[in-house]
């Protein structure tokens, strides 16, 4: 059985195991996911996107910044193998609270069972020992994972949106960060949870406009990251599963959405609802140097694909928003993909979002086709939102997606 696969049951039994006991509420535990990188498996060199990351890498570490939602007494962190084909072994790993240009202070050792390594298995993640670590809302963690061996780097997030830095040696104890490379993908760390007082985690599950794609780096602009500051206050963590180039019906840069819905958002503890803002790549890569032999899908397909997985969530008790897929005339001109964007698939576009709007079969919709688009040309994107590309967000176009999202239907108040 292949890992992509293999991988999802193994990390659910994972998440059970993280809370202490299941379910999560464990006697006095309160387990929730406050930071997520959706995994991906490494792609060939066939494919048009470098990826920004070394095919292999021994004796070194790797630190990295994540920015958490909900903060708490204690932490954990999960790493993730999910993609490999050979056992990892982690020499070391810490997590402390992050400076600038690499630098950290309170760094915490972590350990596994007890020990400060641990080889994970194929296909498997290993989750950390629970650290006594008070950390606030919204606090930017520096989390340094050390490889002693040569290890194949097959498992990454492709679009961080943060810088990261490689170094030689363990430097998971230093305060400062002598970096050989940098990077702005995620490598092996997958999730960060908090032990806290809190009413559940909104997992927002999409492609490169969820992931960030077109936000500026190191700035925490994604339009997840805006929803994650409204809903702190009301004690709602916020999980980020987008992945650049996702799709709802096929794999290439990540699983397609049916496939890793049980491990991006119904394995995660205390889930209470999800976002899905899925689709526009099932329509625009067929017939583009990303998919030039695939053909479109119809909307019958698109809508049975979305209806499989509001099936699922209904089945967990997740309450599911649906997202219209926002408008994209113009998208890529002047790249490889220059003919990403063509009308028929505008009107393709345009027939999944009246479903999405008049079904009813979504727990409730949030229109980002309307809050995004141009009111004297719909079809493209605001010149106050485009990040440039006429089809990813900006910064404020992210803002403004983040507000749009009605807190009371996204929690069922």
């Amino acid at each position: 059985m292949s890992n992509k696969y293999r991988q999802r049951p193994v990390l659910a039994a994972a998440f059970a195991l993280m809370s202490g006991l299941s379910p999560a509420h464990a006697e006095g535990q309160n387990w929730v996911g406050s930071w997520m990188a959706s995994p991906q498996p490494i792609w060939g060199s066939d494919f048009p996107f470098p990826t920004k990351i070394p095919a292999s890498i021994e004796g070194q570490t790797f630190r990295q910044v994540a920015k958490i939602s909900l903060g708490g007494a204690r932490v954990r962190l999960v790493l993730s193998n999910t993609y490999g084909d050979q056992p990892m072994r982690i020499g070391g790993a810490s997590v402390g609270l992050a400076g600038e240009n690499g630098a950290a202070s309170a760094i915490h050792k972590l350990t596994f069972g007890g020990e400060d390594g641990i080889t994970i298995p194929p296909g498997a993640p290993a989750v950390s020992d629970p650290l006594d670590l008070t950390v606030a809302d919204q606090a930017r963690l520096a989390v340094s994972i050390y490889l002693p061996d040569e290890t194949p780097l097959t498992t990454f997030h492709w679009d961080g949106r943060r810088t990261a830095w490689f170094g030689d040696g363990d430097l998971t104890r230093a305060e400062g960060f002598t970096a050989t490379a940098t990077t702005d993908a995620r490598v092996i760390l997958s999730d960060v949870l908090v032990d806290t007082p809190n009413e559940g985690a909104v997992v927002v599950i999409g492609d490169s406009i969820t992931d960030g794609n077109g936000a500026t780096v190191d700035a925490d602009a994604r339009w997840p990251d805006f929803l994650a500051a409204r809903l702190a206050p009301h004690r709602i963590a916020v999980l980020n599963a987008g992945i650049s180039g996702g799709r709802l019906l096929r794999d290439k840069m990540g699983v397609n959405v049916a496939a890793r819905f049980q491990r991006d958002v119904l394995s995660q503890p205390n889930v209470k609802a999800a976002i899905l803002l899925i689709g526009i790549n099932d329509i625009s890569w067929p017939g583009t140097d990303f998919a030039p032999d695939q053909p479109r899908p119809t909307a019958e397909q698109m809508i049975a694909g979305y209806r499989q997985v509001i099936e699922r969530a209904r089945a967990n008790n997740v309450r599911l928003i649906g997202a219209t897929l926002p408008p994209f005339e113009g998208a890529l001109t002047g790249t490889p993909l220059g003919n990403y964007y063509h009308p028929d698939k505008d009107a393709l576009r345009q027939e999944v979002n009246r479903w999405i709007r008049e079904s009813g079969a979504f727990d409730a919709i949030v229109d980002f086709d309307a809050v995004l688009r141009d009111p004297d040309h719909p079809a493209r994107i605001s010149p106050s939102f485009d990040s440039g590309d006429h089809l990813h967000p900006g910064d404020e176009g992210n803002r403004a997606m983040a507000e749009a999202v009605d807190l009371d239907a996204l929690l069922g108040r």
